[in-house]
């Protein structure tokens, strides 16, 4: 029979080894989804041709940094020209308008009474010029053959040219009247749209008050402004690259004048750019635009932006060498305008292949194998939708 002493120790040891024993079962019982994660990381990533970028040289544009708006060309701040309460507003905003259509119709009562005044003072000018003209042709004949003086002919004469005077101001104030009364009806001066209307039925129009603003949408232009330091380097005909707020595409236009003189404020001068032939202009003005004048081009090496990887000021990407994948620190400069794609300053050389777009699952020092690219089936080739292919891994066993 054992001692008590040697029973304690041998249950100390028994317990031990238990404890032990438990420890090393539990490292070795992983659940299925610790497994599956854990193979998943252990398995190398698989790429196709169409996942790499290869780092290439290529030319680059060069020249001032242009920004400012889309402006159109054709465009009237149609103003008051005489002092009238606006009767009836017979275009909204955004309306489209041809040339002659009446826009805005202003009071004309006072003004046709004051034409009215004019006309009648017209027509009693025009008697009386003409009773002094038969006046004074009859003291002619009558000085002919002497039976009138000299004095009665020239009283005749003066007569017959003040009421001539008189007779061309009425007139002159008829014309004015007319063209006050042709004033109160507001017409489009081209075809268009209207862009801005100003005032309502019932306000009080002074002289220059704008009352609506038309625009040709069809004459739209960059009216962008240049740094004065760096105008030395534009000239017509240069192209511009450049982007538009609410628009994903770049637009392309040539430079088409240059002001002569700076602004006195700013020391920027002002730049007109038209689009390029056949480009779809933007049917709204006002919109913010930037790009750059394409002064000159060198060579070097860019990357697609969409390669890139932000993580705060620092930029990366994610090489492919020797079948793994290596984190990259990059310096890049300006972004070509003509393109999208980044100026590669360090990091990288030519010929260097990186992943196209890379993901967040994406570890340094993973593995990397090669792989064709899957054949999608002739319906989906035919679809007008676009087919975004994606590599997929093999399954784990026992999945």
């Amino acid at each position: 029979m054992l001692r008590p002493s040697l029973l304690i120790l041998a249950l100390i040891l028994a317990l031990t080894l238990g404890v032990t024993a438990c420890s090393k079962g539990a490292g070795n019982g992983l659940s299925d989804a610790e497994k599956k994660a854990k193979a998943a990381a252990e398995r190398p990533l698989q790429v196709t041709a169409e996942d790499l970028l290869t780092i290439r040289s290529s030319a680059l544009a060069s020249g001032p940094v242009i920004t400012g708006s889309i402006q159109p060309e054709r465009r009237a701040d149609l103003r008051a020209e005489v002092s009238a309460i606006v009767l009836q507003v017979l275009k909204e905003n955004g309306e489209q308008v041809k040339k002659g259509d009446l826009l805005v119709r202003l009071d004309d009562t006072a003004i046709r009474d004051m034409m009215t005044s004019a006309e009648e003072a017209a027509r009693v000018s025009g008697q009386s010029f003409e009773q002094a003209e038969r006046q004074f042709q009859r003291n002619k004949t009558l000085r002919t053959s002497g039976m009138t003086s000299t004095q009665a002919l020239e009283d005749a004469e003066m007569r017959r040219n003040n009421a001539q005077s008189d007779l061309v101001a009425a007139r002159a104030k008829t014309v004015q009247a007319r063209q006050q009364l042709h004033r109160t009806e507001v017409r489009a001066p081209f075809d268009g749209i209207v862009s801005e209307r100003k005032v309502s039925a019932g306000d009080t129009a002074q002289i220059g008050k704008e009352l609506v603003k038309v625009i040709d949408p069809s004459s739209m232009r960059f009216q962008g402004l240049v740094s004065a330091d760096k105008i030395n380097s534009v000239k017509p005909g240069q192209a511009v690259n450049f982007r538009i707020n609410e628009y994903e595409s770049e637009f392309t236009g040539k430079v088409k004048r240059v002001d002569p003189s700076a602004n006195v404020t700013t020391r920027q001068v002002e730049v007109m750019v038209e689009f390029s032939a056949g480009t779809t202009q933007p049917r709204v003005s006002g919109l913010y635009a930037e790009g750059r004048v394409e002064a000159g081009s060198s060579q070097g090496l860019t990357i697609a932006s969409a390669a890139l990887v932000r993580e705060g000021d620092k930029s990366y990407a994610w090489q492919f060498k020797d079948g793994l994948l290596q984190k990259v620190t990059l310096e890049i400069g300006a972004r070509d305008p003509r393109r999208g794609d980044y100026v590669l300053r360090r990091g990288l050389i030519d010929g260097d292949q990186i992943i196209r777009r890379p993901t967040s699952s994406l570890k340094d020092g993973q593995k990397v194998t090669m792989t064709a690219a899957a054949k999608l089936p002739a319906l989906l080739l035919n679809a007008s939708v676009p087919v975004i292919s994606a590599t997929a891994t093999p399954p784990v066993a026992g999945e």
